[in-house]
């Protein structure tokens, strides 16, 4: 594993770069479950500088159309790369790319109830999370947000019964999510890029910064150079298969808006160069 750098250390030049800045929602924007006013703001100017911001989730289907409809971001990614959203507000037009069929969603919603059936018959204290209702394509396991936080191994247990299946499963810092298919965030970030604003990522990646907190950022960190942890991204790091180069001070909401601030504040002196 790599050694988390400070935020400050990350020299001026690598911001003024940034054309665009990807980050997961709960406890890396937001503070014990809110969206501060802060957090917010620290959106609505970085959109407004000309920067792509796109949020990416595990967070369910419902939950990501609101989200892209009503925040200032250009898409969204849910459901940990099951799909992108975006919305087109001249043509008041929803463009919604999923990245299994609809029939193979269909199927694989009997295998996931096998799958909660038996988490629940073996897992003390584990619960389907409240948003599942809002989901199409993945199964979301309570391991904290609306129950009381279990322990590692218990986590670990909700894990392998997943793979057990032939699922993927990907621990988040309120969550266990698990899915089939060999999607993730960071192949669904590709597709988005490369599809609607004709980037690729693979060649164009030191411009965008990634910004996250917990294990299922791991393919995220691993492949943009500039990635940034905010600070409670500790808790996890040794259970993350890759860390971010940076880290900022401050944890949750507070973390994105430093990394926000530092790219907004080198972008007057790259354009005067």
């Amino acid at each position: 594993m790599n050694v988390l750098l400070p935020i400050m250390e990350c020299p001026a030049e690598h911001w003024a770069a940034i054309r665009g800045i990807f980050m997961d929602i709960d406890d890396t924007i937001t503070t014990e479950s809110r969206l501060t006013s802060d957090v917010f703001l620290a959106i609505e100017k970085l959109t407004a500088a000309g920067l792509s911001v796109v949020p990416i989730t595990g967070r369910p289907a419902g939950w990501c159309d609101m989200i892209v409809r009503m925040w200032p971001v250009d898409a969204v990614i849910g459901e940990n790369g099951a799909f992108y959203f975006r919305y087109d507000r001249a043509q008041r037009r929803m463009m919604r790319r999923f990245a299994d069929l609809d029939g193979v969603r269909t199927a694989n919603k009997q295998r996931l109830q096998d799958i909660a059936d038996e988490v629940l018959a073996h897992v003390p204290g584990a619960a389907i999370a409240a948003d599942q209702a809002y989901r199409e394509t993945d199964l979301a396991i309570d391991h904290c947000e609306d129950v009381d936080p279990l322990g590692a191994n218990a986590v670990q247990d909700i894990v392998r019964i997943f793979e057990a299946h032939g699922a993927t499963a990907k621990v988040s810092s309120i969550h266990v999510n698990g899915w089939f298919g060999d999607y993730d965030k960071l192949t669904m970030t590709c597709l988005l890029m490369e599809e609607v604003f004709g980037v690729d990522l693979r060649e164009e990646r030191s411009h965008y910064v990634y910004v996250g907190d917990s294990p299922n950022d791991a393919p995220m960190f691993a492949f943009f150079p500039q990635a940034v942890g905010v600070a409670n991204v500790r808790s996890f790091a040794d259970q993350c298969e890759a860390l971010p180069r940076w880290i900022a001070d401050k944890p949750f909401g507070a973390g994105f808006v430093e990394v926000g601030d530092l790219i907004l504040a080198a972008k007057p002196a790259a354009e005067s160069a």
